[in-house]
């Protein structure tokens, strides 16, 4: 059990990850009673923090919204993320430099000695991708405009600028979109949308983007061609030059799984420490190979040539292990 600080730093932080939560839930992820979490409630609203209660069959606790906080709390692994996102923001959005600079010395000021080690620790001298990956940053004002389009659910007009090479003389008219999601892929922010124009699902480049103001009138989000946007995405990117695609059961998380293929192919998961992964590559060898990087069981459902590859690898690999013997 977690000491009377320590679990009132805990409680704080899961009252501000989430709107409702029901005094069970609390006791439960705390592993300590009812009646405890009720004291520790008492306990954050004798510091200052505005803690109500809700009402409901179990009865629960908020953490009321829109009024002045005391200063906020993170435990040791918020204070890391906080500090290193914070550190790389600058490498893909422009104008926040100087303002990411002056929170991050904010936080550590405010940071316990052993976390403000950590921190220093984990000094990250951001360094953007070379011109010939044609990387920009986007505009900070430019994001936030959009991100509110999405959470508002308004229609977003922007101006698109054309592609390197094309006529940017010509009149092109504001494009009309139904933003749905705001997405990171290889570095770049890309905005998921129906377009109106065009009756079909559409990404943009952000940094390709200048909204318009005002935005338009409100919709009602319309479902993805896809379980979720990181399979759409996936989908979407996916590099059709590549004459070689197959798909095995991988006998690790899906999390796990989609770290490693770092965008380069479609994870679905399948249960806890089980999920189906797809890819592509320029040979079934090399195929073949990459699964085997995954480092974990796995079962291979096909096609035949990917098992015909990871077969005469198996016995390369075996045959080379011997050369010494």
């Amino acid at each position: 059990m977690l000491e009377t600080s320590a679990r009132l730093l805990a409680l704080l932080s899961l009252l501000q990850a989430r709107r409702d939560w029901p005094g069970g839930a609390l006791a439960e992820r705390l592993e300590v009673s009812p009646r405890t979490v009720r004291r520790d409630v008492d306990r954050l609203r004798d510091l200052g923090y505005p803690v109500l209660a809700t009402k409901g069959p179990d009865g629960g606790y908020r953490l009321d919204a829109g009024v002045d906080l005391p200063p906020l709390l993170f435990d040791d692994d918020q204070a890391v993320a906080v500090a290193v996102a914070l550190q790389t923001a600058t490498t893909t959005v422009t104008g926040i430099e100087e303002p990411a600079l002056r929170a991050l010395a904010t936080v550590r000021q405010v940071m316990a000695a052993r976390l403000r080690h950590r921190v220093d620790a984990l000094r990250i001298t951001p360094v953007a991708r070379s011109a010939s990956w044609d990387a920009k940053k986007v505009n900070a004002d430019h994001l936030l405009a959009i991100g509110a389009a999405v959470r508002a659910r308004a229609v977003l007009r922007f101006d698109y600028q054309p592609v390197s090479g094309a006529d940017d003389t010509a009149f092109v008219p504001p494009r009309r979109v139904e933003p749905h999601h705001v997405i990171t892929w290889s570095g770049r922010w890309y905005l998921v949308a129906w377009d109106l124009d065009r009756a079909d699902w559409r990404t943009f480049r952000v940094d390709r983007m200048t909204p318009r103001t005002p935005t338009g009138p409100r919709f009602t989000p319309r479902e993805l061609p896809a379980p979720d946007v990181a399979t759409y995405a996936a989908e979407k990117f996916r590099d059709p030059g590549m004459p070689c695609e197959g798909t095995a059961i991988l006998h690790t998380s899906a999390r796990n799984a989609a770290e490693r293929a770092r965008g380069q192919g479609v994870v679905e998961e399948l249960g806890p420490n089980r999920c189906k992964v797809t890819l592509g590559s320029w040979s079934w060898t090399g195929l073949a190979a990459t699964f085997a990087m995954y480092e974990t069981d796995l079962d291979i459902v096909g096609p035949a040539e990917l098992r015909s590859a990871a077969a005469d690898l198996g016995q390369r690999l075996t045959k080379s292990s011997r050369a010494d013997e």
